[in-house]
């Protein structure tokens, strides 16, 4: 069985840029590409969507939160019925980009502080689902396994994909260390070890240190945003290639 390669892209938002998307999508199996609330715009999407069907890589819509000044990194107070409108709006304008490149949405993956929040609470979960299901029950969710994003998508009858990361640290409970914990972001050859761990033994470093954690995962994500990013990308598939892991997209 392979194990997918997934990184977040299309994060610019007019003349500002983040990360070297075309360098990654020549390494990564599945592309989660801004839909223009926390990051990315029409001609964002519009260009990584076609990066992405030339590359053969699979699309896939990171939703968030509207709030591109904090980078969807701040939670929102908000109706689950607006949420799901918020969702449904992001996954809609994404996939109209996707079929003008030659290919369609076959995903969703929640970002920042709404795939945290959506992870913990059953209502924010349940209206990303809903979205989910009224555009198109073909659709998978990629999200962190044993949440309450898994148990919607499950009552949803929506294919769930477990989702690990290379590239951040975990607590002793499973979820992922906030970003200011000392340790929570892993240099580059602490996250290729970490991937590897993933793949072959299903499990992670914890950030204090007390031991490994257990991590489900058909996907892992490497963070398209830092400078050592596309390198790190790289080397993380030729680690996996290397303990013989066939690395492929899931959908």
């Amino acid at each position: 069985m392979s194990l997918d390669l997934n990184s977040d892209l299309g994060e610019g938002f007019g003349a500002w840029t983040m990360g070297d998307d075309a360098a990654m999508l020549d390494i990564v199996t599945s592309a989660n590409i801004a839909c223009g609330f926390h990051a990315g715009d029409p001609s964002i999407m519009r260009r990584t969507c076609a990066l992405a069907v030339e590359k053969g890589v699979r699309i896939g819509a990171h939703v968030g939160y509207r709030d591109l000044a904090g980078f969807g990194r701040r939670a929102i107070t908000m109706a689950p019925a607006e949420l799901r409108d918020e969702v449904l709006y992001q996954i809609g304008s994404l996939d109209a980009f996707a079929r003008a490149a030659g290919d369609r949405v076959r995903y969703v993956k929640p970002h920042g502080a709404l795939y945290h929040s959506a992870s913990k609470e059953r209502g924010l979960a349940d209206a990303v689902l809903a979205a989910l299901a009224e555009y198109d029950r073909e659709l998978a969710l990629l999200g962190p396994a044993g949440t309450q994003l898994e148990r919607a998508a499950t009552a949803a009858e929506i294919r769930f994909v477990g989702e690990g990361f290379a590239d951040r640290a975990y607590t002793p409970s499973g979820a992922l260390a906030a970003r200011g914990t000392p340790g929570a972001v892993l240099q580059p050859n602490e996250a290729v070890a970490q991937a590897v761990s993933i793949a072959m033994s299903g499990t992670a470093r914890t950030v204090d240190g007390s031991g490994q954690v257990s991590v489900s995962a058909a996907s892992i994500c490497v963070h398209g945003d830092s400078p050592a990013a596309v390198e790190m990308a790289r080397h993380i598939r030729a680690a996996l290639d290397d303990v013989g892991v066939p690395v492929g997209a899931f959908c």
